[in-house]
This record gives structure tokens, C-alpha cells and sequence, in this order.
């Protein structure tokens, strides 16, 4: 089957564009997450997303309707570690551990009774782009668009938080008001993530691009538009892959994603030596 009959397929568009949609936001708000210690939020907000699919399976909802079912629950679970890492009594870490902790039970519970794991749950284990509908795809443009203007809107205010929050805070930014919106935004990454690369490896789209557009050492804008081209690269190059050679297309997408950074690990090694 040739590239252009692949593309041709309804199914193949719509994982496309709303593959393309995720990466970026994906991109965008990793590179804030990595620069701010917090990349392990994704990992987090991943076990929690695990146990809100599960409720929403056992409370019978159609998987057509799961991402959007499950948003809230990851929502509220996300200001839940913004309320415990701003308390001062559990550092940023051992908080998103304790509701990481709780989603991956919870998950676990819920699954066994609702009879054990189903082929619902396992697809968004491991994810399935090309089962993407409609209303996901309307779901991602809405969320980029979100995205998009809370980084043009607070762009000063984000550089200043991410880079030193105390001062910024002295400065009177609300830094509240941007952590919480930050927060969110994470959660609803997540969730849609799991579609692409599935609940295992939603750390993987949030993390790996942004350190791959760091190791450029470009400026804080450029870095953030690097984030986002390795980011949809990956998604573009992994759903043609994975249908073409019949492979996972999440596991697919984070391979391409680790050997962009190896690449770019290996180039800056190479320069070097050659001057």
C-alpha cells in the first residue's frame, strides 16, 4: 500500500489532525514543565487518568464518550497536587506521587469490578490514534486554541514565573492564576494524550520533545517552537509508520520522539569535534 492510498483513508486524516493538535499542545506545555521541575505532573496525571477511565467504564458510559467523561475528574485531581504542592507541608513531588498512587489503585480496583481488565481499558493503556472521533478532534482544536492564548496573553508573565517564581511573585504577577490555569491545561494534555500514545506514555509527549528543543540552546521562544515541530514530526512520522508496518502507533510515536533526541545528542557531540 503506497504512502498517498494511506493517506486517502478517512480514519488516517482524522488521527492525523488531531494527532498533530495534541503534539503541539503536548509541546507547548511541556516545555514550561520541564524549565519548572515539574515534568513528573505528566506521570501523575497519567495514573490518575488511568482510575478516571476505569469509573467511567464501570459506570457503564460508552467508550465513545470516555475522554470527555474523564476530563473532569483528571481536573479536579490536578488542582488537588496544585493544592498540595502550594500547601508548604508536602513538596511538588510526594504530592503528585500520593494522587498518582490513589489513580493506579483506584484504577486497578474499579477494573477488577467491572470483571477484570476489558479491550476498553487496554486501548487506552496503550493508546489508538486511529480510532479518533469527531468530537475529539473538535475537543483538541478547542484546547489548542486555549493553549495558544494563554501563552501569547501571559508570554512575559510565564517567562518570569518559569524562571524564577519568587521574583515574579515580588513583581506582582499572579503567579497563582498561572499555575492553576497551567495546572488544567496539563490535566486536559493528558487525557487527550492518552489517545495518542495511551496512558503509559503520556510522560513520554509531555517530556521528551521540550528536552529534545532544549538541547538547541536557541532562545525561550524559539525553544518553545522546536518543542512543538519534534512533537508533530514524531506523531506524523509515527501514525504513517505504525500503519504502514503494522505497529503500535503510541509506542511508534515515543521511539521517534527518543531518537530525535538522540540524534540531536549525537549532533552536538559531533560539532564540536570537527571545529
Amino acid at each position: 500500500m503506497s504512502l498517498i492510498e494511506v493517506l486517502s483513508f478517512t480514519f488516517v486524516q482524522r488521527a492525523l489532525l488531531a494527532g498533530i493538535l495534541i503534539a503541539a499542545i503536548a509541546a507547548i506545555l511541556g516545555i514550561f514543565l520541564v524549565l519548572r521541575r515539574l515534568s513528573l505532573i505528566g506521570d501523575g496525571l497519567a495514573h490518575i487518568t488511568f482510575g478516571s477511565v476505569a469509573v467511567v467504564l464501570l459506570a457503564g458510559i460508552s467508550p465513545f464518550y470516555v475522554t470527555i467523561s474523564a476530563l473532569p475528574l483528571v481536573m479536579l485531581a490536578s488542582l488537588a497536587i496544585f493544592k498540595l504542592t502550594s500547601s508548604k507541608k508536602i513538596h511538588g513531588d510526594a504530592a503528585i506521587g500520593i494522587l498518582s498512587s490513589a489513580g493506579i489503585a483506584a484504577g486497578i480496583v474499579l477494573a477488577s469490578l467491572s470483571g477484570g481488565y476489558n479491550v476498553d481499558l487496554f486501548s487506552y493503556l496503550f493508546g489508538n490514534i486511529l480510532t479518533v472521533n469527531q468530537t475529539e478532534i473538535m475537543l483538541s482544536l478547542i484546547i489548542f486554541a486555549a493553549v495558544l492564548c494563554y501563552v501569547l496573553f501571559f508570554y512575559h508573565d510565564l517567562f518570569a514565573v518559569t524562571f524564577d517564581e519568587e521574583l515574579a511573585r515580588s513583581m506582582g504577577i499572579k503567579t497563582k492564576k498561572l499555575n492553576i490555569l497551567l495546572f488544567l491545561l496539563t490535566a486536559i494534555a493528558a487525557v487527550l494524550t492518552m489517545k495518542i500514545a495511551g496512558i503509559m506514555m503520556v510522560s513520554a509527549m509531555l517530556i521528551l520533545p521540550p528536552l529534545t528543543a532544549l538541547q538547541l540552546s536557541i532562545s525561550f521562544r524559539k525553544t518553545i517552537i522546536a518543542s512543538v515541530i519534534f512533537s508533530t514530526l514524531s506523531v506524523i512520522f509515527g501514525i504513517i509508520a505504525s500503519f504502514l508496518l503494522n505497529l503500535p502507533a503510541g509506542g511508534t510515536i515515543v521511539i521517534l520522539n527518543i531518537l530525535f533526541l538522540l540524534i540531536i545528542f549525537g549532533v552536538k557531540k559531533i560539532l564540536p569535534a570537527l571545529r
